[in-house]
């Protein structure tokens, strides 16, 4: 098939829909390397060339796993990758860093795992609060002179850091959460980016494979899987969630299509400068999304799911208190 391409920050053309990578190597229960390689193989084949990694995920794992993936067909593919969110080896944070020469030996240190030459789209993951954004960026767009990286790209970052980064040099794209039941960036952070022209890469949009209405009760995820520990998997917040995700499954069934490829068309619908990246690693799941491409809703129906899925309407936070703290900076 052919995917249709959008466009982020007026010059970085991209297949419609993404491919996200992280669960690949981590997250996620358990890693199937294999599979996560033909998922990608796959993923080219029906036309999602836009792939997003960063070198916190596995520990840099990730990066070498897309790296192996598309060795013989670089030339096919958008890669973005991250850097800013700091681990050791073993796997613990040791927090956020945005410093000019950090800046730099991340790059170096991404373009040796993913053997590339150079990176299309380089995001900061997080908005590092101790290192003002103009220092982070202008670093940046060095290693854009320098032909290393082709575009920029901020994540989780507040409106006003959006202005300062962008005055320092244009900034492609913000990656942020954005789904049914995440609807935060609605407001100044959408108005914003548009203003400027900066595109929309809406990360989770499947709500971390909650709107896909497979996740009943907490059990129904792996041992190892961290969304045991997320406020919205939890408790009455699961219970109340719940609701939230009938609705979806109520539409879905009169649409004729799986709430997943309902809830990725709702989050295609909101702009043509908008292009979600849904993770997956298997090649059923990642067919299923890109069906959703398909799926075209009515004003009516938006206007339900609207109704069904207001800004706010989720019970609990995106994340835990700690990792909280490190967005909209």
């Amino acid at each position: 098939m052919t995917v249709k391409q959008r466009t982020l920050g007026g010059e970085l053309r991209v297949s419609g829909l993404g491919l996200g990578c992280m669960g690949m190597s981590e997250f996620y229960g358990q890693a199937d390397d294999a599979e996560a390689v033909a998922t990608i193989h796959r993923a080219i084949e029906l036309g999602v060339t836009f792939l997003d990694t960063a070198d916190m995920y596995g520990v840099g794992r990730n990066e070498e796993l897309v790296g192996r993936a598309i060795r013989d067909r670089r030339d096919k593919v958008v890669l973005a990758t991250k850097f800013g969110n700091v681990r050791d080896e073993d796997g613990s944070f040791r927090g956020v860093c945005g410093r000019p020469d950090y800046v730099r030996a991340a790059c170096e240190a991404s373009l040796r795992r993913l053997g590339i030459e150079v990176i299309d789209l380089f995001y900061q993951h997080r908005v590092d609060p101790d290192t003002p954004i103009e220092d982070t960026v202008g670093a940046m767009a060095d290693l854009v002179r320098e032909g290393k990286v082709r575009h920029l790209g901020l994540s989780e970052a507040a409106p006003a850091t959006i202005r300062r980064a962008h005055a320092v040099h244009p900034i492609a794209a913000l990656q942020t959460e954005y789904s049914l039941w995440s609807r935060d960036p609605e407001g100044e952070i959408l108005e914003t980016i548009r203003e400027l022209g900066i595109g929309f890469v809406p990360y989770s949009p499947l709500g971390r494979g909650f709107l896909t209405g497979a996740i009943r009760r907490v059990e129904d995820l792996a041992p190892d899987d961290y969304r045991r520990h997320s406020p919205r998997f939890q408790g009455d917040n699961l219970q109340r969630n719940l609701e939230l995700v009938a609705a979806v499954e109520a539409l879905a069934r009169e649409k004729g299509c799986t709430p997943s490829q309902l809830a990725l068309a709702w989050v295609l619908a909101q702009g043509e400068d908008i292009v979600p990246i849904p993770g997956t690693k298997r090649r059923r799941y990642l067919e299923e999304n890109v069906a959703a491409l398909d799926v075209m809703l009515s004003r009516e129906e938006l206007e339900r799911l609207d109704y069904a899925a207001p800004r706010g309407a989720a019970a609990g936070e995106r994340y835990a208190a700690p990792q909280m703290q490190a967005l909209n900076r």
